[in-house]
């Protein structure tokens, strides 16, 4: 007999379905492989509390009065908790670049998750160019110099287009830009609490009688876009899953981290303002800007006896650096947004959801740089038209700016979130490192909970005041409209109807122009997760166990 072992070749099993990862298209897979994994957890957490802790309605939710922190309770149990819940799930399940994009097209298909992911990414630049730069260019005329004519549309248009230059950058570049927005939220919000106390201390502050902590069905209707809008976020993180070192673990503990933390940080600065504002002088545009303000004449400065405040000194000194604390906030957080809007809009494109060239990754930067360049232009088309179509009224151009970005995002919102219910009958077996608790029970209650919220959020932004003054509810429905919009619904309506049928127009068309990419597109044999390009490498490599692959018919639509 021959000493050797005589070596027989063995052919390779292909990867169970049960085992293997989402499969997207093609394209999609060419892409992949140009992502770079730069996000450790705290980074993660960083661009949680940036994405979370809006500073641009800090102010809208003051001007309610006190039941606007009894409302905010509730909706953090009735609300922000089940979304943690839902998005801890779906996010350490399926760890694909994409997130929301990603679980909805598996549950319902490629063309429901492309026109819901248009939807999803064009909020972005209406809000960028919306109520985003007129915090800015309000908060910068108030601290530091008017704008007039021309300034103003060339101010915003720098304020658009320094974000735009964040978002392009690589993601161990473009990190630090969350990572600088949350600490300039911390620093300011901190400060300006600290602040509260040494002004009460000296001048005493408004007292707040119980009674006005009494909830309303009224008030209800009037706060509940904003409240929910401040405790959305928690999925963008997912949107970048495969540039994150471990995201199977570090998504769930971000979630819980981050959640708590901004409870304090919103909680905070409401109060604050209450304590310190009169109830007739709070305003959703500039009521934080305001109490700043105020609250800095501590170290230098005065209210006059009609509520003009004057700084001086080192007031003047701080107040313009909390100014400035601020305009970094308000930027940094479209810069977040933007970056996990753009990631799912390009994993959409490259999938045939959308036009292909639109999916393509940067080489050099690791990030979608066609998709960043024209949702800024977006935004500045929009900043341009709406100062035109406002006549420059702040507070018009800031309602009407925040009302379509919530009802975009939430309209996007009642698609996605059906998915986690759907994506545990269609998947049971998936590995799940994170589980919402109680069963089928547990996943319907978040599910419903969720859901029915935000369409609820749909329906009264469009159509504020709903149900006011219904069954023996007090107060009038026309009392909701935004004060900039008084006696002018149809208008109103009209500004957030008319964009929202043109983006929906857009989302269909996407998904026609994305008709070649899926033409040539064709089933890799033996599984996605052979490939050394596909999620599951990606996902593997950090040791997670990978999510299940579709079947061939949800891979078919």
């Amino acid at each position: 007999m021959s000493s050797q072992q005589e070596v027989v070749p063995v052919t390779p099993t292909p990867p169970s379905p049960a085992t293997d990862d989402p499969d997207l298209s093609e394209g999609w897979r060419t892409q992949r492989s140009r992502l770079r994994k730069d996000l450790r957890r705290l980074d993660v957490f960083f661009f949680l509390i940036c994405t979370l802790v809006g500073l641009d309605t800090i102010g809208s939710v003051a001007a309610a009065g006190p039941q606007g922190l009894t409302w905010m309770a509730v909706l953090a149990l009735m609300f922000f908790l089940p979304y943690g819940l839902l998005v801890a799930e779906l996010g350490s399940t399926f760890p694909v670049q994409g997130g929301p994009y990603v679980w909805t097209r598996l549950a319902f298909g490629r063309l429901t998750a492309g026109v819901n992911q248009v939807l999803y990414w064009l909020s972005n630049p209406v809000w960028l160019g919306g109520s985003l730069c007129i915090i800015a260019l309000t908060t910068w005329e108030q601290f530091f110099t008017p704008l007039p004519g021309p300034w103003k549309y060339a101010a915003g248009l720098a304020f658009i287009w320094a974000g735009a230059l964040a978002v392009v950058r690589s993601v161990r570049v473009g990190k630090w830009v969350p990572i600088a927005g949350a600490v300039a939220r911390i620093v300011l919000l901190g400060f300006f609490l600290v602040s509260v106390i040494v002004y009460a201390a000296e001048h005493g502050v408004h007292p707040l009688p119980a009674g006005e902590f009494a909830p309303t069905y009224a008030g209800f209707v009037a706060l509940v876009p904003v409240l929910i809008f401040n405790y959305v976020g928690f999925e963008l993180p997912s949107t970048a899953a495969e540039e994150m070192t471990h995201p199977q673990r570090d998504i769930p503990l971000s979630v819980l981290r981050s959640g708590l933390a901004s409870l304090v940080l919103y909680g905070g600065p409401i109060l604050g303002i209450l304590f310190v504002l009169p109830g007739d002088r709070i305003g959703s545009l500039g009521g934080f800007i305001d109490a700043c303000k105020a609250v800095f004449t501590v170290y230098g400065g005065h209210i006059g006896p009609g509520g003009a405040v004057t700084l001086t000194g080192l007031g003047a000194v701080l107040g313009s650096t909390a100014a400035a604390g601020l305009i970094v906030g308000v930027l940094t957080s479209g810069v977040t947004w933007a970056m996990g809007a753009h990631r799912a809009q390009a994993v959409a494109c490259a999938d045939g959801a959308g036009p292909a060239w639109l999916g393509k990754i940067s080489e050099r930067h690791g990030t979608p740089v066609r998709v960043n360049l024209l949702s800024a232009a977006l935004a500045s088309v929009l900043l341009v038209v709406a100062l035109n179509l406002t006549d420059g009224d702040g507070e018009k151009y800031f309602a009407a700016g925040l009302g379509l970005t919530i009802s975009t995002t939430f309209i996007s919102y009642v698609i996605t979130f059906p998915s986690l219910l759907v994506l545990r009958r269609k998947y049971p077996d998936t590995p799940r490192p994170y589980r919402v608790p109680g069963g089928r029970a547990g996943v319907r209650a978040v599910t419903v909970l969720t859901t029915g919220l935000v369409a609820f959020t749909v329906v009264v932004l469009i159509w504020p005041g709903f149900g006011v003054g219904w069954f023996g509810t007090g107060g009038s429905s026309a009392a909701s409209l935004p004060e900039s919009f008084a006696g002018a619904r149809l208008q109103y309506t009209l500004s957030q109807v008319l964009p929202l049928l043109c983006f929906l127009a857009v989302g269909l068309l996407f998904v026609v122009l994305g008709t070649p990419a899926r033409r040539r597109m064709r089933p890799t044999p033996g599984g996605a997760a052979g490939d050394a390009g596909a999620p599951g490498a990606a996902v593997g490599q950090a040791g997670d166990p990978a999510p299940p692959r579709p079947s061939d018919t949800a891979r078919r639509r």
